[in-house]
């Protein structure tokens, strides 16, 4: 178990990328593993290199419909005899001769003696007879055996996620079932007195429980396996009793709300009673209150209760940390260079990710716009954006047609 020397208590806040650093150092990623079906195993991680069984293509076979040639000797004008067929799964099995050809479709298996397919189009057939419009060139619309993959060649790495072309991928090598890392086990759940379950008329001065409706469908996109927890009220002694139990069943704990400085903020003091405060405030906005820590078995982390707040301290901070404790290979946010439609106000001092959407401009090249309402309780502002306007520390906002650093939602990628 990692503990960090300084106090975490103590000190300015801490910059995003030392955070995320020190996190990512104190986990060590869960090393169980089990092996799946092809199908369960969408979305998994590879516990375990895979190397191809068999060639792909694993026979020699036509890219389009045509006529497979021998091309040596060939010249215009000269006429070739059509001596059979071959169709996907139905070979010709015979071997072709000089002044020969087979009628051949895509994907089926090169007749022996060919070395090139004439596409259909090229040709002008007369009976049991073809001319060809020009000669072929050897190897011409062929797909050899091992074009794409050899036998015995790495095709996946530990560490990479199953997306469906790479399922695609092991199907067609003819691999049934792989190894992936077992999935770790996340509890999450809510705090706040003022928090109302949906279905129910709200009160004077509550609110909804939007927070555990975000986090849902935030974990759902990782290979975790998520249990929520349901709401907890703002009492010390039954939220430290929660995050014990929680930190003895699950390999993740994540709350939100109770994280930041006040009389009835009561998650820091309940985790400092159960377990080990190892980090907390980063210099980000929104999402300066996050704690990190530790639970007996459990990794905890602390988020903001502002809606905002969860879905950039859940994508910049819990994300990465869940996808390296799965098993994944470094994670990394995709992030573009784009010039932005519209003036950003900021004042300089922290990182800040502001809402904005993806735009196509009038010359086809993406733009983006930032959005408005960009307080950290505007959920109608966040379901609007698709990416983040990522500002630097230092910067004071921008002007129109300055260009700027921004992250897509639904578009990441990990390192090779």
């Amino acid at each position: 178990m990692t503990s960090f020397a300084d106090d975490p208590c103590r000190g300015g806040l801490l910059p995003l990328e030392t955070a995320l650093a020190r996190i990512l150092a104190a986990i060590d990623p869960l090393d169980a593993d089990e092996w799946l079906d092809l199908r369960p195993a969408i979305g998994r991680v590879l516990a375990r290199d895979v190397h191809a069984p068999v060639d792909l293509p694993a026979f020699t076979n036509a890219a389009m419909d045509g006529y497979a040639v021998i091309t040596a000797g060939l010249t215009p004008g000269t006429p070739l005899t059509v001596v059979g067929h071959a169709l996907a799964g139905k070979p010709f099995t015979g071997m072709l001769r000089p002044g020969q050809c087979v009628r051949i479709f895509t994907g089926a298996a090169v007749p022996r003696g060919a070395d090139a397919v004439v596409m259909q189009e090229a040709v002008r057939r007369d009976g049991n007879q073809i001319h060809l419009q020009h000669p072929p060139q050897p190897g011409e619309n062929i797909r050899p055996a091992g074009g794409d993959i050899r036998k015995g060649e790495r095709v996946l790495r530990r560490g990479e996620r199953l997306t469906a072309a790479r399922l695609g991928l092991l199907a067609a090598l003819g691999i049934p079932a792989v190894q992936v890392f077992q999935r770790p086990q996340v509890a999450y759940f809510s705090s706040g007195d003022e928090l109302t379950p949906l279905g129910t008329p709200l009160a004077p001065g509550r609110i909804y429980d939007s927070n555990r409706y975000s986090l849902h469908g935030l974990l759902h996109s990782l290979p975790v396996a998520p249990v929520d927890l349901g709401r907890q009220p703002d009492d010390l002694e039954r939220l430290a009793a929660c995050l014990a139990q929680a930190g003895e069943q699950f390999d993740v704990v994540i709350s939100t709300g109770g994280a930041s400085v006040g009389e009835a903020d009561l998650l820091r003091r309940a985790l400092t009673r159960v377990g080990e405060l190892h980090l907390w405030r980063l210099a980000v906005k929104p999402g300066k209150p996050l704690i990190f820590g530790r639970i007996r078995r459990a990794w905890y982390f602390g988020l903001p209760g502002n809606p905002v707040s969860v879905h950039v301290t859940f994508t910049q901070i819990v994300r990465p940390a869940l996808w390296h404790l799965a098993g994944g290979r470094s994670f990394r946010p995709l992030r573009l260079r784009l010039p932005c439609r519209n003036r950003l106000h900021k004042s300089p001092g922290r990182l800040e990710f502001q809402r904005g959407r993806l735009i196509p401009g009038v010359d086809g090249h993406w733009q983006v716009e930032g959005l408005a309402g960009q307080g950290s309780h505007q959920l109608a502002t966040l379901a609007k954006a698709n990416c983040y306007i990522v500002l630097p520390a230092e910067s004071s906002g921008a002007a129109p047609g300055d260009v700027v650093e921004v992250e897509p939602f639904e578009t990441w990628s990990t390192d090779d």
